[in-house]
C-alpha cells in the first residue's frame, strides 16, 4: 500500500510541478500603471489627476474641488485642475486601465488542470461501495508553451492602455481649456453689444424725440430705432450662446448643484506681447505625441500575435492527460487493491484547417497596424505644422484688429460725431458709422479669442488630445472693462 500512494503521489504531482509557484505582478496593484499617466500629465500640463477606488479618496478629491471653487470667478488654470480631479468619464477611463492590468495580470497565470474522476463497479457483489477508481488530471501544454508571448502580448496591451488612459485625460484637459476660453469670449461679447445697445437707445430716443419735433423724418426716425431692435436681438442671442458656452464648461468639470454657482471673467486676457519659439514642433510631436505611441505598441502587439500565429498554425489544442487506476479484486476472501499510473496526449491533427486562413488574417492586421502608424506619423507632422500656423497667423491678426481696425473705427465714429453736432453729417451716416464700429468690435474679441484658442491648440499638438477642432466655433467673446464674472 505504501508503494501504491507513492506512486500515486507521484502521477498527480506530475502535471502540478509543470506550474511551478508564481509571484504576485505588479499588474496586481490597484492603482496599477497609473503612474505613468501622472507623469504624462505633470509634463505635458504641470496639472494632476487622481484615480479614486475608494470613499476616503472621494471625499479628498470632493474638499479639494470645493477649496478650488471657493473663489466664485475661475480662471482657466483652476477650470483645467477641477476637471481632472472631477470628470466622472476620465474616472471610467481609468477602470479600462484597470481592466486591461487585471486582463495582464490574468496572463501571467498558469491554466488551471482539469480534474476527472470516475467510479465503475458500483454495488458489485463481495466489494465494498466500487470496484475500480479512475482519476485524470489534464494540462493545456499548448498553454505551457506558448506563456511567454502571452504575457508578452498582454503587458504590451497594457502599456497601450496606459497611454490610451493619458490621452484620455490630455484630451479633457484641452477641452476644458477650450471650453473656458469659449465661455469667457462669449461673455466679452455680451459686453460689447450691451454698451453698443446702450447707445443705440439713446439714438433711438433722441431720434423720437426730434421726430415728435419735426426736425427729423420718418424714414430716419425708423433707422435709429431699427438699429437698437437688432442690437437687442443680437445681445439676447449673444447671451444665450454664452450661457450655453458656460454649461458645456460646466458639464467638463464634473459641476452639479450648488457648485455650478461660480463665474467666469468677463474678458479674455489681453494678447501677449510675444510668441512661444516653436521652430522644431515637429520633432517634439514625434517625439511626445501619445497617440503616435500608442500606434507604434499596437504594431508591437500585431506583430507579436502575428508570431504566436504562427507557432501555433498547425497545432492549436495540445492537452497532456496524467493519472492513475486503482482496481480491486476479492479473492479467498480478502480485497486486493493494484493502483497504475496512466499518461495520454491529445492534439488536433491538421488535415482540413493547415492554419493558411489565420496565418494571412495576422499578417494582413500587421499590415494594417504598420500602414497605419505611417500615417500616423505623417498626420503628426502636419498637424504639428498646422497648429503652430494657426498660433503665429491668428496672433498676427489678433494684433491687427487690436492696433488697425479698432482704432480707425474709433475714430471715424469721433469724427461722424463731431460733423453730425456741426449738422454736416446726417443722422444716416452717423448711424453706418456706429454700425461699422459695433461690426470692428466683434471681429477683433472673435480674433483673440481665436488666437487663445489657437494657443490652446498647441500643446495637443505636441503631447496629444486635440479632441474637436477648436477653430471653427461661433461663440464670440468680450466683456465689459472692470468687473465680475458670470
Amino acid at each position: 500500500m505504501i508503494r501504491n500512494n507513492l506512486k500515486l503521489t507521484a502521477v498527480l504531482g506530475l502535471p502540478l510541478m509543470l506550474g511551478g509557484c508564481v509571484s504576485t505582478p505588479e499588474y496586481a496593484a490597484n492603482n496599477a500603471g497609473f503612474a505613468s499617466v501622472e507623469a504624462n500629465m505633470a509634463e505635458a500640463t504641470g496639472k494632476q489627476t487622481v484615480w479614486v477606488q475608494n470613499q476616503q479618496q472621494a471625499r479628498a478629491v470632493s474638499d479639494r474641488v470645493k477649496t478650488l471653487m471657493a473663489k466664485k470667478t475661475v480662471d482657466v488654470e483652476t477650470a483645467v485642475q477641477v476637471a481632472l480631479l472631477n470628470n466622472k468619464g476620465l474616472q471610467a477611463a481609468y477602470a479600462d486601465l484597470g481592466d486591461s492590468a487585471a486582463d495582464a495580470w490574468q496572463s501571467t497565470l498558469f491554466v488551471n488542470p482539469t480534474v476527472a474522476v470516475g467510479l465503475t463497479g458500483i454495488g458489485t457483489p463481495g466489494l465494498e461501495a466500487f470496484k475500480t477508481v479512475e482519476g485524470m488530471i489534464a494540462n493545456n501544454i499548448l498553454a505551457l508553451a506558448t506563456r511567454e508571448r502571452d504575457i508578452a502580448i498582454a503587458d504590451t496591451r497594457f502599456r497601450q492602455a496606459q497611454l490610451n488612459a493619458a490621452l484620455r485625460t490630455l484630451q479633457l484637459a484641452a477641452d476644458t481649456r477650450r471650453a473656458w476660453i469659449n465661455a469667457v469670449a462669449a461673455w466679452e461679447t455680451v459686453g460689447q453689444l450691451n454698451q453698443a445697445q446702450a447707445a443705440a437707445d439713446a439714438a433711438s430716443e433722441l431720434a423720437q424725440k426730434l421726430g415728435e419735433s419735426g426736425a427729423m423724418a420718418k424714414g430716419s426716425q425708423a433707422r435709429e430705432h431699427v438699429f437698437y431692435a437688432e442690437l437687442a436681438g443680437q445681445s439676447a442671442k449673444a447671451r444665450l450662446e454664452a450661457r450655453l458656452a458656460k454649461e458645456e464648461l460646466t458639464r467638463l468639470m464634473g459641476l452639479w448643484g450648488s457648485g455650478i454657482d461660480y463665474q467666469v471673467p468677463n474678458r479674455l486676457p489681453s494678447l501677449p506681447k510675444g510668441l512661444m519659439k516653436r521652430d522644431l514642433i515637429e520633432a517634439e510631436a514625434l517625439q511626445r505625441r501619445v497617440d503616435l505611441q500608442i500606434a507604434k505598441l499596437d504594431l508591437e502587439a500585431t506583430a507579436k500575435s502575428y508570431r504566436l500565429t504562427e507557432a501555433t498554425r498547425y497545432v492549436t489544442d495540445l492537452e497532456l492527460l496524467t493519472g492513475f487506476e486503482t482496481e480491486r479484486e476479492k479473492e479467498d476472501g480478502n480485497v486486493e487493491t493494484e493502483t497504475t499510473g496512466q499518461a495520454e496526449l491529445e492534439f488536433v491533427i491538421p488535415i482540413f484547417d493547415s492554419g493558411k486562413a489565420r496565418m494571412r488574417k495576422a499578417e494582413l492586421a500587421y499590415m494594417r497596424s504598420a500602414n497605419l502608424l505611417a500615417e500616423k506619423a505623417v498626420n503628426v507632422r502636419s498637424e504639428a505644422r498646422s497648429a503652430y500656423q494657426a498660433y503665429r497667423a491668428n496672433y498676427d491678426i489678433a494684433r491687427h484688429y487690436r492696433n488697425s481696425v479698432v482704432p480707425l473705427r474709433t475714430k471715424i465714429e469721433e469724427e461722424s460725431l463731431l460733423t453730425y453736432n456741426a449738422m454736416i453729417t446726417n443722422t444716416f451716416e452717423l448711424l453706418a458709422d456706429s454700425r461699422e464700429k459695433v461690426n470692428a468690435n466683434l471681429l477683433a474679441v472673435n480674433a483673440k479669442r481665436d488666437f487663445w484658442l489657437a494657443e490652446a491648440n498647441l500643446a495637443p499638438a505636441i503631447y496629444g488630445g486635440a479632441g474637436a477642432d477648436a477653430g471653427g466655433t461661433e461663440v464670440a467673446a468680450a466683456a465689459e472693462s472692470g468687473g465680475g464674472g458670470h
